[in-house]
């Protein structure tokens, strides 16, 4: 298993993890302004992109293979998914993480008796059904939820679903075992011993992962704060590129 990453800029490293179905040109626009002060890393996840998979993808084994390549520590950013791999990798491998910015994500995507800011378990589970019928459709659907009432939503849709394959289709077992993490995954137990200073970053209007849970994430972990970014939905990075890219140079900076 391969993994790929495109490496640009120079200072200290920041590495770039994006959410379920995409790859790492999601970041492009963010890339090019954060390249000026960091060596940033915009990594495809196993089996998405340029990346190969030719093992199980979950949190473990994809920690496993980003340990591997970054041997000295670093700054993580983490989307959606992405922002459930880098809580991980903060959790099993302090020493790794130097800071994070958790973007649009959660310790726990589906809903529980004691977890209400979630999707519901039914929705991913025809989710599940649906990726094995058709996987192009089921991501364009998913691709729909990450922008509804987000300011732009229109023009946002039509540049997530352009970026979809652009890099090639993703791999059907990366697809499925990404989708596993965001049912079952739940790191609310590990979230106080991540101790790494902590950027949250929010959409007001995300309907994926409410800001309800931006906020428990923030309260949680001992050294994060909240940023709630207004008339944002699932994507603050590319539908409020300035305020969004302020709000990490800000925090990395400190």
């Amino acid at each position: 298993m391969s993994l790929h990453v495109k490496t640009i800029g120079s200072g200290e490293p920041l590495v770039m993890l994006h959410g379920w179905g995409m790859h790492g040109g999601i970041w492009n626009g963010t890339v090019a302004s954060l390249a000026e002060n960091f060596e940033v890393h915009s990594v495809d996840l196993p089996g998405h992109g340029a990346s190969t998979l030719s093992d199980s993808f979950s949190l473990d084994s994809v920690v496993d293979l980003l340990d591997a390549r970054f041997e000295q520590p670093v700054c993580v950013m983490g989307w959606s998914l992405g922002g459930i791999v880098a809580q991980h990798w903060a959790a099993r491998e302090p020493e790794k993480i130097n800071r994070m910015v958790l973007v649009s994500t959660t310790p726990s995507f589906a809903q529980h008796d004691d977890w209400v800011s979630g999707m519901p378990q039914e929705m991913l589970e025809q989710f599940a059904a649906e990726l094995e019928k058709n996987f192009a459709a089921t991501l364009r659907r998913f691709l729909a939820l990450q922008v509804r009432g987000s300011e732009g939503e229109r023009e946002l849709l039509s540049t997530l679903r352009e970026k979809l394959f652009s890099r090639g289709e993703p791999h059907m077992d990366a697809l499925r075992g990404g989708l596993d993490i965001l049912r079952y995954a739940d790191l609310r137990s590990t979230l106080l011993t991540i101790k790494q200073p902590a950027l949250v970053i929010a959409g007001q209007r995300d309907r994926l992962t409410p800001p309800e849970a931006s906020y428990y994430l923030a309260e949680s972990m001992p050294n994060a704060r909240m940023t709630e970014i207004a008339s944002a939905a699932h994507a603050p990075f590319l539908s409020h590129p300035d305020m969004f890219i302020d709000h990490v140079k800000s925090f990395l900076y400190e």
